[in-house]
């Protein structure tokens, strides 16, 4: 019994320093944002600044148009977690209960995608983007992540756990595919669509590199790609920097805690998938 006692607290000790070690770098940035340039830079490290300070935050309103970055980003992430979650499920629901010629071709061939690097992919998105004259744009933010290759996987997952009876007696009933589609088997993968959702949201708002390739103008740019100009050539203003991450990622930290029990939901159930 003793045994066990000290096991648990083990692990409870191990998890507790864990926890301590993923949050220690947030409050850090917050504390630093609150800084001095030269409380930042300071050796022996200053823990908590000597005059709190907004001065960070309102460079950052001064440097970047955030709000209009911010929108931009919100732009983004909708668009692309409604399309790829809509188009996700279509190609699904395909390549799990219709028969079509090369079907299984056709899904290795998404399959592959998903085992090569993205990088691979930038250079002929960015030629599509400049033939359809969608270059600078908030349009070609959203275009690559119109479709999801993971959503298409997972979701098929999901579709495949469904039992064939409820779509033969659909069938008797008289219902089309569209229906069946539409009335019974998205109802019935509402965790799935979610968690394709969940995940969506997050590789978007997180975007780095594809909005510095296809977006030139500041005032096209996202919260990411935005903060990547508060860094100088030979300086980085870290105070001001570490404003700006806060003041990015605090949108993401409420929509966690409003959708808590769903994104907690969906990604256990795409665990379990």
């Amino acid at each position: 019994m003793k045994q066990k006692k000290w096991g648990l607290l083990i692990v409870y000790v191990l998890l507790i320093l864990g926890a301590i070690s993923m949050v220690l770098p947030f409050i850090w940035t917050l504390l630093t944002s609150f800084k001095t340039q030269a409380e930042a830079l300071k050796i022996p490290p200053q823990i908590l600044p000597e005059s709190w300070s907004l001065n960070s935050y309102e460079k950052v309103n001064e440097t970047l148009p955030f709000v209009k970055i911010f929108i931009n980003t919100s732009l983004m992430v909708f668009f692309r977690c409604l399309g790829s979650v809509f188009f996700s499920a279509l190609a699904a629901y395909a390549f799990a209960r219709l028969k079509f010629p090369l079907r299984n071709f056709f899904f290795m061939l998404i399959l592959i995608q998903m085992m090569v690097p993205g990088q691979i992919f930038i250079l002929p998105q960015y030629m599509l983007v400049s033939k359809l004259g969608l270059l600078d744009t908030v349009t070609a933010l959203v275009v690559p992540g119109v479709v999801s290759a993971f959503g298409t996987f997972l979701l098929r997952q999901f579709f495949l756990s469904i039992p064939k009876e409820l779509e033969e007696a659909a069938i008797i009933d008289g219902c089309s595919i569209w229906k069946i589609f539409w009335f019974i088997m998205l109802p019935l993968t509402r965790s799935g669509l979610v968690s394709v959702g969940i995940f969506t949201a997050l590789f978007a708002w997180k975007d780095l590199m594809w909005p510095l390739v296809v977006n030139s103008s500041i005032e096209k740019l996202t919260l990411s790609s935005g903060l990547v100009t508060l860094m100088g050539q030979y300086s980085v203003d870290y105070p001001q920097l570490m404003a700006g991450s806060l003041m990015a990622i605090v949108p993401m930290i409420i929509l966690f805690i409003v959708f808590q029990k769903q994104f907690i939901e969906g990604v256990a159930t795409s665990g379990i998938k």
